[in-house]
């Protein structure tokens, strides 16, 4: 699951906090956690803050599940540097967003991961979010990766589309791992023969998102689709109908876990907003 980054009234890193959320999200039974992505402000820090962060996750972890870092950025040059960093912290994968700003063509966006993938012997995640990009990459993109690369592990996509998370599956899902990166596509992903998901609402209810996978595993069926109930309630909640980390925070917040709030220039839900969102968590 993606975690936050909790900070302070001025902006610092809290890893006190952090801490208690590593504990949160380990007793809700994730498998592994994933520094430094989007819904842990990873755009709004430092490189040093983003390898401060690895190493303490690592440590704190101790071997309890695993520890991946988002390395995604505009660049090959500077994503290759942040994937550096992220194996000396002892990060087991990289999840890696594709590039950003200016529109790579798919040959553009393939020499990308393949030159990532030759310059670092780390496992890749290809991180597939359109809302935050711009565009969203094709499953042949997806598949040239896969074959030039055995390095290339898993497919994140936060597209929300069954048909590309079916195309992708179809093309290459018996080299890579096929993953949700919205709430509401956790049991469809698995339904289309997709492994998993790593999703932002996890960090509030790691829990219940780790039960609908578990439950799709026994073929409890029933039980998946109520826990996919939830997720995608809550996943309105904090992603469609608010700002995603602030409404996130918000909800840690309200369970004692002192996220704070986001780093600037994001600002935290208005009180009328913040109600609504912690009235929903309590029926939860």
């Amino acid at each position: 699951m993606p975690t936050v980054t909790p900070f302070d009234k001025h902006g610092e890193i809290k890893f006190d906090a952090l801490e208690a959320l590593i504990e949160h999200w380990l007793g809700g039974g994730v498998s592994g956690l994933v520094a430094n992505a989007s819904t842990g402000e990873a755009p709004y820090l430092s490189r040093d803050e983003k390898k401060r962060i690895i190493e303490f996750m690592v440590d704190k972890v101790d071997g309890r599940a695993q520890v991946y870092a988002g390395t995604g950025a505009m660049s090959t040059r500077e994503t290759i540097a942040l994937t550096v960093d992220a194996k000396a912290a002892g990060a087991e994968a990289a999840l890696v967003t594709t590039p950003f700003f200016f529109k790579p063509t798919g040959d553009e966006i393939a020499e990308h991961y393949i030159a990532l993938m030759d310059a670092v012997d780390l496992p890749v995640i290809l991180y597939n979010v359109p809302k935050f990009t711009g565009y969203s990459v094709d499953p042949r993109t997806v598949a040239k990766i896969a074959e030039e690369s055995s390095c290339l592990v898993a497919m994140k996509d936060s597209g929300g589309n069954p048909g590309t998370m079916a195309e992708v599956i179809r093309l290459c899902g018996d080299r890579i791992n096929a993953l949700s990166g919205s709430a509401d596509m956790i049991l469809p992903t698995l339904m289309l023969g997709g492994k998993g998901a790593i999703v932002a609402v996890a960090n509030v209810i790691p829990a219940q998102c780790v039960g609908i996978v578990e439950a799709y595993r026994r073929n409890d069926l029933a039980a998946a689709g109520e826990g996919q109930h939830t997720a995608s309630y809550v996943n309105k909640v904090l992603v469609r109908e608010n700002p995603q980390i602030a409404a996130i925070k918000t909800a840690l917040n309200q369970m004692g876990y002192g996220a704070g709030a986001p780093r600037r220039p994001l600002k935290p839900l208005d009180e009328a907003a913040a109600e609504k969102v912690r009235a929903a968590m309590r029926d939860v």
